[in-house]
């Protein structure tokens, strides 16, 4: 592995968004604090609404996005769609879905990856650490 991918060193931030505190608490304690041995540390930051989001995001410095599909009033998919339109270089996006046939509005919505809800704890760290791998590695877009 390159000093350019390695992310094992590098800490990484991630947001997660639900108006429930119980989804919040159950998705940083299924992924942890190092979700992979070659990623680093993670930063957590919450936010309960769609507007704390989108100026969290636009503020810099979040690597992975986790959003809850069935948050209201804002759902992640709609959240998802429109960082997607909105945001040059946005995060890496993760959508929880609490369907799997909705799915297919993950793919509308733009989002990267998707986790089941309720949070399985034996794949969560994976597919976390799998997004932000692939985040490190993409090329910064400046529009």
């Amino acid at each position: 592995m390159s000093a350019a991918s390695d992310t094992s060193s590098t800490p990484a931030t991630v947001l997660v968004y639900s108006h429930r505190p119980e989804v919040r608490d159950a998705v940083r304690t299924a992924v942890g604090r190092r979700p992979a041995g070659d990623v680093g540390p993670l930063t957590w930051l919450e936010c309960e609404s769609g507007d704390e989001v989108v100026a969290v995001v636009d503020a810099g410095g979040v690597d992975l996005c986790i959003l809850d599909g069935e948050a209201q009033p804002t759902g992640g998919l709609a959240l998802a769609r429109q960082l997607d339109q909105e945001v040059p270089d946005r995060p890496a996006v993760c959508v929880l879905i609490a369907r799997q046939p909705d799915r297919w509005l993950a793919h509308w919505s733009r989002a990267e990856g998707t986790l089941p809800l309720p949070i399985d704890p034996l794949t969560a760290p994976a597919v976390v650490a799998d997004l932000l791998r692939a985040h490190a590695r993409r090329a910064v877009v400046r529009r």
